[in-house]
C-alpha cells in the first residue's frame, strides 16, 4: 500500500493557517490569493477546526452573515478528521469519504504540517492504473 509520506515529498507542503478569532473575511482573502479550498484552523500550534469553500457557503452567505464580523471560531467545522504521513492512501481516502470531506489535514505531534486533497489521492491512483496498463501491455506483448 501506498503510504501518505511519498506522496506529501512530491510536492511543497500546501499549509495556510488560521487563528479561530480571524475573520471569514480574513481566511477567505487568503484561500483567494493561494488558490486553496480549506485552510486549517489552529490555536497554540493545535487543530481545532477547518474552514472551507462549503463552509463559507452553508454557514455564512447562506445564513446572511457578515464575513467582515464573522469569527472562523463561530463557522469553522470543529475537531476534522486528520491523517499521518505513516497513514496509506486508502485509509485517507476511506477517512474523506465517511465524512464528506475534500481535504485532509496531516497532522503529526497535533501540529498541521500539510493538507491532502482528494485530487491528490486521485492523482496518484490514476498514476498508479497507468503504470498497471503499461505492464500489463508489456505483458501481451512479450515485453516482460
Amino acid at each position: 500500500m501506498t503510504r501518505l509520506a511519498p506522496i506529501l515529498q512530491r510536492r511543497s507542503p500546501v499549509v495556510h493557517l488560521c487563528a479561530p478569532e480571524q475573520t471569514v473575511a480574513e481566511a477567505v482573502s487568503i484561500m483567494a490569493a493561494e488558490r486553496i479550498g480549506v485552510v486549517p484552523v489552529t490555536s497554540a500550534n493545535r487543530l481545532v477546526g477547518i474552514f472551507s469553500e462549503r463552509d463559507l457557503l452553508r454557514r455564512v452567505l447562506a445564513l446572511g452573515k457578515d464575513p467582515e464580523k464573522t469569527l472562523l471560531e463561530e463557522v469553522m467545522t470543529p475537531e476534522p478528521v486528520t491523517a499521518s504521513p505513516a497513514e496509506d492512501r486508502q485509509s485517507a481516502i476511506q477517512k474523506m469519504q465517511s465524512v464528506g470531506c475534500r481535504h485532509l489535514p496531516i497532522v503529526v505531534n497535533d501540529a498541521v504540517i500539510d493538507m491532502l486533497s482528494m485530487r491528490d489521492l486521485l492523482a496518484v491512483e490514476l498514476e498508479d492504473r497507468e503504470a498497471e496498463i503499461e505492464q500489463l501491455r508489456g505483458y501481451i506483448h512479450g515485453n516482460y
